[in-house]
């Protein structure tokens, strides 16, 4: 099992939002991490055919994005997922059965099996409208897996989720990828550090970063320093550094923060973590692990 994506570019005019990109991906879950007009979305709209690259090709066992078989081993849930609010769970997820071309028998067969999966069985006859958002959240992916696909694809899944449906979400994504490709965009943190079996980290339409966690993790190791400092000292380290973390102990003020080398005497250089990186990179538009 793999898709394969060669050189995948889309322009805009003067704007180029994916530039060439390149990757071979196999079962697991992928997180692909980046800021906000990074170019993950258009990324994934073109692994998913719905949107034309300028040039280069994504291919999933030597079958093109755009042939008719592609499209039945792929389950897409975009970031604004439509639904029908007068619709209840089981007779939406009929529906969408219906479009991806299941018998009537076998739609409900895999409706109500997949209510059971995301846990909303006990809601199955209830107004979509009447859901909370993890739980509208959890219905997109019932959908998304209809046609039992091999390429799964979410674009911010977890985006305004509490919590206690993050995790929720994040337990079924990890289920979810032990079968299938499974490539999961997000701005938050935590939600690809746990179950990410690879991290693609995207900035200004290129991958900049690509492998486990722990690989390239490395690649920032003895960049992350901890400092407890006076409130003066703290002020002048706040206006020079990328601050990952701040809190107040006593009269003095400890900050994590990212440097190329030791920012003052204080400092005590620290491991790394995943938000680290992205800071390190991202310092404009700080993401907080949720």
């Amino acid at each position: 099992m793999e898709l394969v994506i060669d050189r995948l570019t889309k322009q805009y005019r003067n704007k180029i939002a994916v530039d060439r990109i390149s990757l071979k991906l196999n079962e697991g879950v992928y997180g692909l991490l980046g800021a906000n007009g990074s170019g993950k979305t258009t990324l994934m709209r073109m692994i998913c055919g719905v949107l034309k690259p300028t040039s280069g090709e994504v291919k999933f066992n030597g079958i093109d994005v755009g042939e008719e078989k592609y499209r039945d081993l792929l389950g897409y849930l975009p970031q604004d997922f439509g639904y029908y609010p007068e619709f209840s769970a089981y007779d939406f997820l009929l529906y969408m059965a219906c479009l991806k071309g299941l018998t009537k028998h076998r739609a409900k067969e895999k409706a109500n099996e997949l209510l059971e999966l995301v846990a909303l069985s006990d809601v199955a006859k209830k107004k979509i409208k009447t859901f909370s958002g993890g739980m509208k959240q959890r219905l997109g992916i019932a959908q998304a897996i209809l046609n039992n696909p091999k390429i799964l694809v979410l674009d911010e899944p977890t985006s305004g989720l509490d919590p206690k449906e993050r995790i929720r979400f994040r337990n079924l994504i990890s289920q979810l990828g032990k079968d299938r490709i499974v490539l999961l965009s997000t701005h938050i943190v935590s939600d690809v550090e746990y179950i990410a079996s690879k991290i693609l980290m995207m900035k200004d339409g290129q991958i900049i970063h690509e492998g486990p966690l722990d690989e390239i993790i490395r690649t920032i190791e003895g960049k992350v320093y901890e400092c407890t400092v006076d409130s003066k000292t703290a002020e002048q380290l706040i206006d020079d550094y990328s601050i990952i973390n701040m809190r107040t102990e006593a009269d003095k003020t400890v900050l994590r923060l990212v440097a190329e080398k030791s920012p003052c005497e204080t400092a005590v250089a620290v491991p790394a973590v995943l938000e680290d990186l992205y800071l390190y990179h991202f310092s404009e538009g700080v993401m907080k692990s949720e």
